[in-house]
């Protein structure tokens, strides 16, 4: 049997992290849903401009996506950083997913919420699922107007910790999809350790994606292939029809003559 290719995940750092300290931590801390996944891990496109908060946990370099002020209502480097994430996607993808933390995972929102209304990606397949770890929305009115106008229909799993400062903007950018998998944690500003309820609800959303993705290539194959399913029993059915009418005409020819052409 024909080993379906794994899924695809572009996945995007915290502020003034890395790609390579994203990596670590998933691998690490999920190592049963990373196995799952070809992930992709870039490193934002902007030195850190200031000091990170895992200095002395992880080395440096370290960076960062956009900067924003302390309101987080008004964005630097926005629309440079979409047009190269964008090109990247178009570039390394197609991707099927997107994971995030933080920063990430905010931007993760964006692209699916952009991407949804048309303003971007409009060649590049719709994403299927976002994982997401801290995530928020952005607060300016005229990126909200655009991206979160309608629920995000992507699938999604978001985490949100107890100990967290951004719990409530997680809980409202989970509120932003639709019929989201909010998973709880008791750290903070983490990628968090699983306990065993978690780990479990996580390898139940995670297998329904990976099922739903392999019985829809699947189909596209069969289909490709001249083997749609409806069109298969269709044939076993005219088959057997056929079948049906070449005994009948050898035991009653005649009979079969007049039906046919009465």
């Amino acid at each position: 049997m024909e080993s379906q290719k794994k899924m695809k995940i572009l996945c995007l750092h915290g502020f003034r992290t890395s790609g390579t300290f994203l990596k670590n931590q998933i691998t690490t801390k999920w190592p049963s849903f990373a196995s799952q996944f070809d992930m992709d891990f870039p490193d934002g496109i902007f030195p850190a401009a200031g000091k990170s908060d895992i200095e002395g946990i992880y080395p440096p370099p370290y960076y960062e996506w956009f900067q924003f002020d302390k309101d987080f209502t008004e964005y630097t480097n926005l629309e440079e950083c979409i047009t190269y994430l964008c090109d990247y996607i178009t570039t390394k993808g197609p991707f099927d997913g997107l994971l995030g933390f933080s920063q990430g995972a905010t931007l993760s929102g964006l692209l699916l919420g952009y991407q949804a209304q048309g303003k971007v990606l409009k060649d590049h397949p719709p994403f299927k699922f976002c994982i997401s770890t801290s995530g928020a929305m952005f607060r300016d009115p005229s990126i909200c107007d655009i991206a979160y106008k309608d629920p995000i229909k992507a699938k999604s799993v978001h985490f949100i910790g107890a100990k967290d400062w951004l719990r409530r903007p997680s809980e409202d950018f989970a509120n932003a999809f639709d019929n989201p998998l909010i998973i709880r944690h008791p750290y903070g500003h983490t990628v968090p350790r699983l306990d065993e309820a978690a780990t479990e609800q996580l390898c139940g959303w995670t297998k329904t994606i990976i099922e739903c993705n392999n019985t829809e290539n699947g189909d596209a194959k069969e289909k490709h292939n001249g083997t749609d399913p409806v069109i298969a029993e269709s044939k076993i059915q005219n088959k057997k029809t056929s079948t049906a009418v070449d005994i009948k005409t050898n035991k009653r020819q005649v009979e079969v003559m007049e039906a046919t052409y009465a």
